[in-house]
């Protein structure tokens, strides 16, 4: 039987920069790295709280990350484009649409960048469809 976790419960975010204070001090620095990787290739993305994580939209759904106990989680929601970096990608964990780093092999900000521009032009693309 598994022990029961030690993790808080923490309250649920109203923005990012309440998530990040209250995600784990060690994975912080990782997060906000991520964050401001994020922000660099998609401007025009909202950032808000989805499903109590750190969301970004743009025509849709962009990209999520999520902070754990001891990693931290970014979520590409399309296994399309984590199939088109999975060469990049082959050093990290990688489940469905989502990669786990840790503060010691953290995701590179330029692989983030390419992640997001992917998913940009996959939204981009699936919003003119939808306007024909």
């Amino acid at each position: 039987m598994k022990k029961a976790s030690s993790t808080k419960k923490r309250a649920p975010a109203k923005d990012v920069d309440t998530y990040l204070a209250s995600a784990p001090k060690e994975l912080r620095k990782a997060l906000e790295n991520l964050r401001a990787a994020i922000k660099a290739a998609a401007p025009k993305a909202e950032e808000l709280i989805s499903y109590q994580i750190p969301t970004y939209k743009y025509h849709g759904p962009l990209v999520h990350f999520v902070a754990r106990e001891s990693y931290c989680s970014f979520i590409a929601v399309s296994k399309t484009v984590l199939e088109k970096f999975k060469g990049e990608l082959a050093g990290f964990d990688t489940s469905g649409t989502t990669i786990h780093f840790t503060v010691e092999h953290p995701l590179p900000a330029v692989l983030v960048k390419k992640i997001v521009k992917a998913r940009i032009a996959e939204n981009e693309a699936q919003a003119k469809l939808k306007q024909k």
